[in-house]
């Protein structure tokens, strides 16, 4: 979620017009309008300021990624090993097409 779709959510849940969203955070209706539409992205001071007056608060989490990239790396490696089971042979500069014969009904 970026910060158009909380500053959106937030506003729309509170009730709040962008007029007076805007009004509560002292900022203008424009700017309010520009955040929502991705035009420009708020400062973290000032979408905290936006989100307080509507009643909510940015509340962050800390996820370990480092966990998610080792065993992204697991699965590479074990694809490359199977990779370099395969026989690889150089390409037949002459396609041969097996015939078939006629098939009689």
């Amino acid at each position: 979620m970026d910060a158009a779709q909380v500053i959106r959510e937030a506003r729309e849940k509170s009730g709040l017009s962008k007029r007076e969203l805007a009004r509560r955070a002292g900022t203008s209706p424009a700017a309010i309008v520009k955040y929502e539409s991705r035009q420009t992205s708020p400062t973290v001071d000032t979408m905290n300021r936006i989100l307080r007056v509507a009643g909510w608060e940015v509340e962050v989490h800390l996820a370990p990624v480092l966990q998610e990239l080792v065993q992204r790396g697991e699965m590479m490696a074990d694809l490359l090993s199977i990779v370099d089971l395969v026989e690889i042979r150089p390409a037949d500069p002459y396609l041969k097409f097996p015939r078939f014969q006629d098939v009689v009904h």
